[in-house]
């Protein structure tokens, strides 16, 4: 079954290295929580604020070990009134038998203001 793995941060600036470690963190948080193998992974959106435009945060997956070949693709978040600034969401589209009860949805930096609700899951 494919679970979704849902996770946020931001980044102090839209400075390409600062956008690009602050999503590799998270990515590499995400993936050691829950387990992820690549092979497993069907694919992957990252979205960022509009006030990121210095590089895309999709990049950053291709840091990653034996990540090449997983599909990803950069969107832009909606432009809410009053939203989180320099805030990176992804989504990992996952091949798992794990419950979705179980599935650990990681929060870091300003963004876990998002889902103050799965803080303690």
């Amino acid at each position: 079954m494919i679970r979704g793995i849902r996770g946020a941060t931001t980044t102090d600036s839209d400075n390409e290295k600062e956008v690009l470690l602050s999503t590799e963190s998270l990515l590499k948080e995400m993936i050691l929580h829950n387990g992820i193998v690549p092979d497993d992974v069907a694919s992957v959106f990252i979205s960022a604020t509009s006030d990121i435009t210095s590089v895309f945060p999709a990049k950053a997956l291709r840091n990653l070990t034996d990540w090449k070949h997983v599909p990803v693709m950069c969107m832009q978040e909606l432009d809410v009134p009053h939203g989180l600034p320099f805030c990176i969401r992804v989504m990992i589209h996952y091949n798992t038998s794990t419950p979705q009860k179980d599935i650990q949805h990681i929060y870091m930096k300003n963004a876990v203001s998002l889902r103050p609700d799965l803080k303690n899951s």
